[in-house]
């Protein structure tokens, strides 16, 4: 098989040794996994806050966190509910631990709205189908350098690309700031990187026959499985879908405002943002400016609902130095 060739293929009690952290040396495996999720919570809470991407990158490669989602996917395609069971409550605590963190850190902040406006921040509340590409690539990545014993060592940046805990302690970082809002597109992007990891896994597990010797019983686990999955990959593709179009929208109405003040000398758009059904659109220029209504009426006509338009005006102008 090209994918996975027999004599790299891990056997599956190298998988299970690997992924099941209740089998083998369990204390061992759940010393390891705790204290790592530990720090690499606090690292990336703490990249988050200080606007470092080279800290929230260590936080990544230190983050033990896709073992256990890994460990789903094995646990579907073999068709065993507690390796599934297990594999969960491990992430489902795991998901507490780095939120309860981020969310602490918050408080100790001097002033923790001013985090909300960072590039860490930011760049993880509104994600988009790009997102989702990415991290299907990066889950079918992992899941083949598990399985197979000769590239192993892509897995540091598997666990780069994927992002797990980042995002996480910007949901607690957001929520310790009191932005609700901005937590729940950092959730979406953590949700959807864990499906993606698990459902690559099982198409490479599959694919590699770790799950040829499934029972009828455990076909009808993998029914229930795929329902969950597909349920659970609707509720995070719609806002991301969303977002996706935002984006778009976001474009289409900055090049509107640019129209809307061609006739005003010197003024420009410094940036187009959305906030629930609000477009803000930032304007640098002279005091006076067109009438909004022209502007309301073009953004009406390119997004399909109604959407309140939001102008903040900042007069004055930009000077170059070089002239």
């Amino acid at each position: 098989m090209l994918l996975i060739p027999e004599n790299q293929r891990r056997t599956l009690e190298e998988l299970d040794e690997r992924l099941d952290l209740e089998s083998g040396d369990r204390r061992a495996k759940r010393s390891a996994f705790w204290v790592m999720l530990t720090l690499s919570a606090v690292i990336a809470v703490a990249g988050v806050a200080g606007d470092s991407t080279a800290t929230v990158i260590g936080a990544m490669i230190v983050a033990p966190l896709s073992t256990p989602i890994l460990g789903i996917g094995l646990g579907i395609t073999t068709g065993r509910g507690r390796l599934v069971a297990t594999s969960l409550l491990y992430v489902a605590a795991g998901v507490v631990l780095v939120v309860v963190v981020g969310a602490v850190v918050a408080q100790l902040l001097p002033n923790p709205t001013n985090v909300l406006s960072n590039s860490q921040v930011t760049g993880r509340t509104s994600p988009t189908l790009m997102d989702l590409l990415a991290a299907i690539a990066t889950g079918f990545a992992g899941a083949v350098a598990v399985t197979r014993r000769d590239v192993g060592d892509v897995l540091p940046g598997v666990a780069i690309a994927i992002s797990l805990v980042p995002p996480l302690g910007v949901v607690g970082v957001c929520l310790g700031s009191g932005a609700p809002s901005l937590a729940a597109g950092a959730f979406v992007l953590f949700a959807s990187n864990v499906i993606a990891l698990v459902i690559t896994a099982m198409v490479v597990l599959f694919a590699a026959g770790y799950g040829r010797d499934a029972t009828a019983t455990r076909g009808r686990g993998h029914a229930r499985a795929y329902v969950l999955l597909a349920l659970a990959t609707c509720v995070v593709v719609v806002p991301m879908v969303l977002n996706s179009l935002s984006s778009v929208w976001a474009g289409q109405i900055s090049d509107a405002a640019e129209v809307w003040l061609d006739d005003v000398p010197g003024a420009q758009v410094t940036g187009v943002t959305w906030q629930g059904r609000t477009a803000t659109v930032s304007v640098l220029g002279p005091a006076d400016l067109p009438p909004i209504d022209e502007l309301q009426q073009s953004v009406d006509d390119l997004v399909p609902w109604d959407p309140r338009l939001l102008i903040v005006h900042t007069v004055g102008e930009r000077l170059d130095p070089e002239r």
